[in-house]
């Protein structure tokens, strides 16, 4: 592994380059991880991947510069490559976390908020919602084909794409329930007042803390769409303090009936568990099918 390591290092840094100590990171469910320190002192972040398709680190770096672009702190991208195994590797910035400053919670949601509120033009043609690459969600491939309409591309490229992937685990009445959002999704969800560039996966594990003490945003799978969509995945599994939502909406106001939509948005998330890790999440898939239906 060692030898790998010092290939990808060379590749992005040079012949000169190699690795004087590395340490396996743990915390990924798809990709190995190591914190590496180079020749000259440098640390820096690798990740690796045997398994993945060819653009998939190269979707992930173009993810982060859209965010840094869009206004997000994120670590920086240092190279995307493969090395000569036909292993995909991502190389970033070393990020040692400091402990949260006293307004961390206040800093994510205004953060959050200014990459909800940035242009999205540049990012899917000036076509809506989308994203003018696929991407991933976990291991799963997202297609971000650009709608001119939020709900069509929901429908679409979310929803529909998720549940035919599942089909396996539906029994008629699931199966009845499905067709039926997918049908009547207008009744359910609103077009936004202005398109945001998503995280995309923002659960509470996809935000640290970088060494200032301030929230950095890492693992995105990003798209154009309705702000409403990451808000609702950061109440999926918890973790955010009340503060950070009182912060997000100084920047970014409370839509009516936010509540109501919420679940449609995490269905998405939870049909996508239920496909990467087995029918343990059927239950919450099919509480909100029921729901909604």
């Amino acid at each position: 592994m060692h030898s790998s390591l010092n290939e990808a290092v060379q590749e992005s840094f040079g012949q000169d380059a190699s690795v004087e100590w590395s340490e396996p990171v743990s915390g990924g469910d798809i990709n190995e991880a190591y914190h590496l320190l180079l020749t000259g002192g440098e640390e820096v972040f690798l990740k690796l991947n045997a398994r993945a398709e060819e653009n998939f680190f190269p979707a992930e770096a173009y993810g982060l510069k859209c965010m840094k672009e869009s206004g997000a702190n994120v670590p920086e991208v240092l190279a995307v490559g493969k090395l000569t195994d036909g292993t995909g590797y991502l190389l970033l910035s070393y990020v040692r976390s400091a402990s949260r400053k006293s307004d961390y919670w206040v800093s994510l949601g205004h953060m959050l908020g200014s990459m909800h509120r940035a242009d999205t033009s540049k990012f899917t043609g000036g076509n809506g919602y989308g994203l003018n690459k696929d991407n991933y969600i976990g291991a799963t491939r997202q297609i971000n084909k650009p709608k001119a309409g939020w709900i069509e591309f929901f429908r679409g490229n979310r929803l529909a794409t998720q549940m035919k992937m599942a089909d396996h685990y539906f029994d008629k009445e699931d199966k009845r329930r499905c067709r039926r959002i997918l049908d009547h999704l207008e009744d359910f969800l609103i077009e936004p007042e202005f398109p945001s560039l998503l995280h995309g996966d923002l659960w509470s594990g996809n935000v640290m803390v970088d060494s200032q003490g301030e929230p950095m945003l890492i693992d995105p799978a990003v798209y154009v769409g309705h702000h409403e969509a990451d808000l609702a995945m950061t109440q999926l599994f918890g973790g955010f303090a009340s503060a950070f939502y009182e912060a997000y909406h100084e920047v970014v106001p409370r839509e009516p009936g936010y509540a109501d939509r919420r679940e449609i948005y995490n269905l998405y998330h939870l049909l996508n568990h239920l496909n990467l890790f087995g029918r343990s999440y059927i239950v919450s898939v099919r509480r909100i099918l029921k729901r909604y239906s």
